[in-house]
């Protein structure tokens, strides 16, 4: 089956899937107010799963590895810490924590600000290496990540089980006007990422050649990474963490799609994400009764996915 037919499955999938979550259960009494609910909530999945996807997908593309995501520069880590911070220093009934648009704005900030901190690091550097700033990246999510643990622990348990409530993502209880208002950043970041796909392609031929072939490699690194940090960081304050749901999908989709080109391939992890999210929220409904949450069911199959992938370039 060529590429292209699977792409119309794909979508032809998502959009039954849409259509299920939208319209399963209205009725002529109740449709307006599950409407209200049901459009916010679908277009938040939506949104944050294609800017996921498609940053992971370039993002692997510029590290030239398949087991990366912007996830490992510590975006995640941070967003917690940042979670943290604000309900021990000013309690969890404060603004800046219950307010969910100043909370969204201090959280997008903090990460925006880490990745161009992080980047300027890198790009003012005469000789760049880029595993020198992957590295970098890790130490700062672990370091992120251990002070986060500890912060966590000078806590009362009632401040604590308020906190954790942020610290996975659920799109339950999406606001309405912060899904409309991060609607035009993801949309055109997302498009954006795709106008790159020409330059993309020629990369997969390395750098050098990339090079000679007349690709602004910094250049187009520089951008990639900007793009990357701020879909990952708009999506992540948005409905929360979900590590390794970027490198799930993107795998997949080079699984199911034979074709190199960056727009074939940014389109199907697109639509696999859509597919992914939407019939996980439906298991985390009616299998799991909400009894767990959409981020710890992608974390438990992406974690192995990863250990897999591990395991078997190990061997190879």
């Amino acid at each position: 089956m060529p590429d292209s037919a699977r792409l119309l499955v794909l979508l032809a999938f998502s959009l039954g899937l849409v259509i299920l979550t939208v319209a399963l259960g209205l009725t002529a009494d109740n449709y307006a107010y599950f409407l209200s609910k049901r459009i916010p909530r679908l277009l938040a999945i939506i949104l944050a799963g294609v800017a996921i996807a498609q940053a992971s997908f370039v993002f692997q593309t510029i590290t030239q590895n398949r087991i990366l995501t912007p996830s490992i520069m510590g975006f995640d880590a941070l967003y917690v810490t940042t979670q943290v911070l604000l309900v021990l220093m000013f309690g969890s009934l404060s603004h800046l924590v219950v307010n969910p648009y100043i909370n969204f704005v201090i959280a997008t900030t903090s990460m925006v600000a880490f990745a161009v901190i992080l980047y300027r690091f890198y790009f003012n550097r005469p000789h760049r290496n880029l595993i020198t700033l992957l590295l970098v990246g890790l130490v700062f999510g672990q370091l992120f990540a251990s002070i986060s643990s500890f912060l966590s622990l000078l806590m009362d348990p009632t401040t604590f089980a308020m906190v954790q409530a942020k610290l996975f993502a659920s799109f339950n209880n999406v606001q309405t006007d912060l899904v409309y208002l991060c609607s035009p950043v993801l949309i055109g970041v997302s498009l954006l990422l795709f106008r790159l796909h020409p330059s993309l392609d020629v990369l997969l031929l390395d750098q050098d050649n990339a090079t000679s072939l007349g690709v602004d490699v910094a250049k187009l690194t520089h951008q990639i990474f900007i793009l990357s940090a701020i879909a990952i960081a708009v999506a992540t304050a948005l409905v929360g963490p979900i590590m390794f749901f970027g490198l799930l999908v993107t795998n997949l989709s080079r699984a199911l799609l034979q074709s190199y080109q960056h727009k074939v391939q940014l389109q199907g992890s697109a639509l696999i994400a859509i597919c992914s999210l939407l019939a996980g929220q439906w298991i985390v409904e009616n299998v799991f009764t909400f009894a767990t949450t959409l981020s710890v069911l992608f974390n438990l199959l992406g974690g192995s996915y990863f250990i897999y992938l591990l395991i078997r370039n190990r061997v190879a």
